[in-house]
């Protein structure tokens, strides 16, 4: 299990079973699941991924992956992992809408980039962007990605990768 993280308003911790109703929640609302992975999925296959979670990344430490709650409540998700796609390390989180336009995405991205430089000892943390999502794009931007390259996905989508070395 991934070590808790805290930041000025967040905590990133495991997940516990009693989180699969929210997890849920967040990955059936299409208004973050649109820019997650292949897009939204059915509920019964966001219940497996989240009993995924437990089964294969924890059981087998696979890479660490978060739950991000504020004041209690889950209100985010995060995770930081080895993959091919970019041949390093890439950055993944989604908030739910209501934590939107606050800083809060800003304040999950640099606690997952200076967790992969301080803690995983990393000298550049990636990040797979759809290139429509422009709110995530500007984001990034703001805290040292730069844009390395596009892919273009089997549905003709278009994805930005984009890289921070460690300063």
């Amino acid at each position: 299990m991934p070590p808790p993280l805290r930041t000025a308003r967040l905590l990133l911790d495991a997940y516990t079973p009693k989180d699969e109703e929210d997890f849920v929640a967040l990955f059936q609302d299409t208004r973050v699941s649109r820019w997650m992975g292949d897009g939204p999925a059915a509920e019964v296959d966001d219940r497996a991924l989240f009993g995924r979670i437990f089964s294969k990344v924890y059981a087998q430490d696979l890479f660490d992956v978060w739950a991000v709650r504020r004041g209690g409540r889950l209100v985010g998700h995060a995770e930081i992992k080895r993959t091919d796609a970019v041949d390093g390390h890439e950055i993944v989180y989604a908030l739910a809408p209501e934590a939107w336009g606050s800083g809060l995405g800003t304040e999950l991205a640099e606690a997952l980039v200076s967790y992969g430089f301080d803690v995983l000892g990393l000298t550049e943390v990636h990040a797979t962007v759809a290139a429509r999502n422009e709110a995530s794009l500007r984001l990034l931007g703001r805290i040292g990605f730069t844009h390395v390259r596009d892919v273009e996905e089997d549905d003709g989508g278009l994805t930005r990768v984009l890289t921070r070395p460690a300063r």
